[in-house]
């Protein structure tokens, strides 16, 4: 019986006490009476109290009990900014997390003085076997995934208690996501170009391997390309001869060279209208050809298309080693640029013009 409960006690004892002898002292009550009401004092008192006791259950500590109680053993400890290695060497992962743990210290085993300790390290080593096999660029998606994998209690290296973390977060420093987003867009550049190229390099074997390949092939192209008009093909082709023996470094075949206009006493017409003494029939330069053919195409003196297709040009005779036609092709049509003048700088002439300065 505890100290406040005995105090209960001796109160109601005297208490009864008293309230029996007043009504003993009024009403007279013979002397035989006096035993019985000193054995009811006792018992009554006693009773109703265990009753009372009973109904409300069990007394709560009293004051002193609850200052001499253990204390409450702490479970969870917070975890942050610590450095996790990707799959990228210097790239790494800052992980933070709500640690919790639960002992689980079994016979023979010896007292675990800093649990915290041991689960934070057990709870580090999981999240560190996950990512150090990600690459730095999907941290928001490896925190669900560590998020989910340390959700469990697990048992630590030790086998003293198991742990687990909450609240996980992931981040990758802002420089390190800087830099990865400007690898990514050289890498998309890197595929547009590569794919330009491809583009190009397929073009260039069409035209020279099925459109060029010979002046029946070049024929049967511009047939499809002019809806099937036989009379403006059948005018075309002689131009489409000059071409195809442009594009492949080769003189025109003997049978079509009648088809060809003609030179007059070695007089002709340059594509700039200025009369001058050309060679003999037969003995005209690919870049002649290909200006004919411009001619005809309708792409007159300054037009950028002559130069575009020039190049196209140069570029697939160079891959037939014919590397003094595709120069001979970029002399005529697509000369060096000369460079700009400087626009920063005055020119003065005349008597007024300053000095220059040393």
């Amino acid at each position: 019986m505890t100290t406040a409960r005995k105090t209960t006690t001796v109160f109601l004892t005297v208490l009864c006490g008293l309230m029996l002898t007043i009504v003993s002292l009024v009403q007279r009550w013979p002397g035989w009476t006096w035993p019985a009401l000193a054995l009811l004092v006792l018992v009554v008192p006693a009773g109703i109290f265990r009753m009372a006791a009973h109904r409300r259950g069990p007394v709560p500590p009293s004051f002193e009990e609850q200052l001499t109680a253990a204390p409450v053993e702490r479970t969870e400890c917070r975890v942050s900014q610590v450095a996790l290695p990707s799959l990228w060497d210097d790239y790494l992962f800052v992980f933070s997390a709500t640690v919790r743990w639960c002992l689980t210290d079994g016979p023979g085993r010896g007292t675990v003085l800093n649990p915290a300790g041991l689960a934070v390290d057990a709870v580090i080593s999981r999240a560190r076997a996950v990512a150090e096999k990600r690459e730095p660029g999907h941290a928001s998606l490896l925190q669900h995934e560590l998020g989910g994998a340390l959700s469990r209690m697990h048992p630590d290296s030790t086998g003293h208690l198991q742990a687990m973390a909450e609240d996980v977060s992931l981040t990758l420093p802002a420089e390190d996501q800087e830099r990865l987003d400007r690898l990514a867009g050289v890498r998309k550049d890197e595929k547009v170009w590569e794919h330009q190229r491809k583009y190009e390099q397929s073009k260039r074997r069409y035209l020279g391997e099925d459109v060029l390949k010979d002046t029946g092939s070049a024929v049967v192209w511009w047939l499809t390309k002019n809806d099937e008009h036989v009379a403006k093909t059948v005018a075309d082709l002689p131009l489409l001869a000059q071409l195809t023996s442009a594009a492949n470094d080769a003189d025109i075949p003997e049978r079509l060279l009648d088809i060809l206009p003609l030179w007059q006493d070695g007089i002709g017409t340059t594509d700039i209208g200025v009369e001058s003494a050309g060679p003999p029939p037969g003995d005209p330069s690919a870049a002649d050809h290909l200006s004919g053919f411009f001619e005809a195409m309708g792409f007159a003196e300054g037009d950028d298309r002559r130069a575009m297709l020039a190049r196209q040009l140069s570029q697939l005779i160079e891959q037939y080693n014919r590397h003094e036609t595709a120069e001979d092709l970029l002399r005529r049509f697509d000369p060096p640029r000369p460079p700009e003048p400087d626009i920063g700088v005055e020119q003065a002439s005349g008597p007024g013009a300053p000095a220059e300065t040393v």
